[in-house]
């Protein structure tokens, strides 16, 4: 095979396989969700016991079929872009690589092939391949706003940790082992769930001064779940949105490109090429 010729059908692969802009891509992708989907529920299916003494066969069947479909269909990805480290590391390209192994490994280690349920995440390809430029815009957007209020938040749940150790610390002293606080940790572990308002009721403060610190806890912890959402809030009302193409790299793999781009962001290599 001459390398025109070669490069012909690598680019063809890529655009069948990576590309939903296409009839053929589009319709191959469908067809990968659908087989996706279908691998997902015969996991889960046999995990339940019942399931798995009447239909334990037809189960082990369909699922290397499916373990098989997928390694062919990674491979191919590997084969259709110019760089293929690019892929392998990518986050597609890990999920891809670990929506196959536990198969493979459950040969060796039974009871393995149950976290093939990660190939769920495949599915997120479902907003390339109907187009829905408009969601990964707003991915983009949310992204862009987690990374730029990361150190926010980050001071945010250090106080937050602070203040637990602090209270389940004086809990700790206040109540005592009589009252259920047998340790610090377990002062902290009551200051936790009394903060994000969860509420287990497993342990609980008895004297008057813990249920009084109690109460001061429980009332900070409405406010302190709103300061994150205000930190996002306020960063994603500065990211500007712009036009997204579906388009695939073929050098790096990713994908987010301005719609008129001629050139990847992220790596420098030409698109369509």
């Amino acid at each position: 095979m001459s390398y025109n010729t070669r490069e012909k059908w690598t680019h063809r692969l890529h655009e069948i396989i990576f590309e939903a802009d296409t009839k053929a891509g589009k319709t191959f992708d469908v067809i990968l969700i659908f087989s996706i989907v279908v691998s997902v529920l015969v996991v889960m299916l046999d995990s339940v016991a019942e399931y798995r003494a009447m239909y334990g066969d037809w189960f082990y069947s369909i699922e290397w079929f499916f373990t098989i479909l997928f390694t062919v269909e990674y491979f191919l990805r590997i084969i259709s872009v110019k760089k293929p480290s690019g892929y392998i590391f990518s986050f597609y390209g890990l999920v891809d690589l670990f929506s196959i192994l536990p198969t493979y490994i459950s040969i060796l280690l039974p009871g393995s092939q149950y976290f093939l349920v990660i190939r769920i995440l495949r599915v997120l390809r479902v907003f390339r391949v109907l187009k829905f430029t408009q969601y990964l815009i707003e991915v983009n957007q949310l992204q862009k706003a987690l990374a730029s209020s990361r150190r926010k938040i980050t001071v945010f749940i250090f106080t937050v940790v602070t203040i637990t150790v602090i209270v389940g610390s004086l809990m700790y002293v206040i109540e005592g082992t009589e009252n259920g606080f047998t340790s610090i940790p377990k002062g902290i572990y009551w200051a936790i769930v009394t903060l994000t308002t969860v509420g287990y009721g497993d342990i609980s403060p008895q004297t008057n001064l813990g249920q009084m610190l109690s109460a001061v806890i429980m009332i900070m912890g409405y406010g302190i779940i709103a300061v994150p959402t205000g930190i996002v809030t306020v960063e994603l009302s500065r990211a500007q949105p712009k036009g997204r193409s579906t388009e695939v790299c073929r050098y790096c793999s990713r994908e987010g490109h301005d719609s008129d781009a001629e050139y990847c962001k992220y790596c420098g290599g030409k698109l369509n090429a």
